[in-house]
């Protein structure tokens, strides 16, 4: 049995999903507009020069900081009441294409995200797949963030996550696929058999011209339920479902 493996940020969604959300946490009351900006200048520097791992241990304690204190149910709420309208509209079509095919082709569709189990498993429920691995928060007895982290799902614990589901479910990971676009992910994409670099950062995409993994562009924007795709031609549909195809061939062979 294979699975394919997806980052979120900037892989399937063009933003970063708690920056996307941020303003509905202000409006909320529950971030000040200081913060907020912050955020929107934290995302600048995310889209231009990637997520290294010293940005995102500082996003992460900054987070921790905020969150501190916040009510689980009141965030979970918020989340499901504005997911729809926020972050579905940022998702890429071709990353949805990509979904879609796995899906028809019997795979298992993991989302693999740094961002908290409180955004990525509704997500995940919208997009129909079968489940996420997720940064999970300590909630204390009284129903609130405690500030402290129980899973960090970030660099080598993607990995370590994705063989412990693999390992559940008898999953095949060297023939499963990830698709990734920081270099932060390079032990996810290098935990299965067909890694796929996805609008990469600069250091990925020099790990995967020297790896020779396949380079993907995803540009445009669709609802996952929206009946009206884009007429628009992509790079990816060719490139990668023809890629997609002859390692089917290549299986069915064997």
């Amino acid at each position: 049995m294979r699975a394919a493996f997806f980052d979120l940020d900037k892989t399937v969604i063009a933003k970063a999903s708690m920056v996307a959300l941020g303003p509905e946490f202000h409006a909320r009351g529950l971030l000040r507009r200081r913060t907020l900006l912050r955020g929107v200048f934290l995302q600048i520097l995310f889209l231009r020069f990637g997520a290294s791992e010293e940005r995102l241990a500082k996003i992460r304690r900054s987070v921790l900081k905020i969150t501190k204190g916040w009510d689980h149910d009141e965030v979970r709420t918020l989340v499901a009441e504005t997911l729809n309208e926020i972050m579905e509209p940022l998702i890429y079509s071709e990353a949805l294409d990509l979904i879609r095919h796995h899906q028809e082709a019997g795979d298992e569709v993991w989302l693999v995200s740094t961002s908290p189990a409180e955004i990525v498993e509704p997500f995940a429920e919208i997009l129909g797949i079968t489940g996420a691995i997720s940064s999970k928060a300590c909630i204390d007895e009284n129903g609130k963030f405690t500030g402290e982290m129980e899973f960090y799902a970030v660099g080598e614990n993607k990995a370590v996550a994705m063989h412990e589901v693999a390992a559940e479910r008898g999953l095949d990971l060297s023939e499963s696929f990830a698709y990734s676009d920081s270099e932060t992910d390079i032990p996810m994409l290098l935990a299965v058999g067909h890694p796929f670099a996805v609008n990469p950062d600069r250091t990925l995409t020099k790990v995967a011209h020297e790896r020779e993994w396949p380079i993907l562009s995803f540009t445009h924007k669709v609802r996952a339920h929206d009946g009206h795709r884009s007429r628009t031609p992509f790079v990816v549909s060719a490139a990668v479902l023809g890629v997609l195809a002859l390692i089917g061939r290549s299986q069915a062979r064997r």
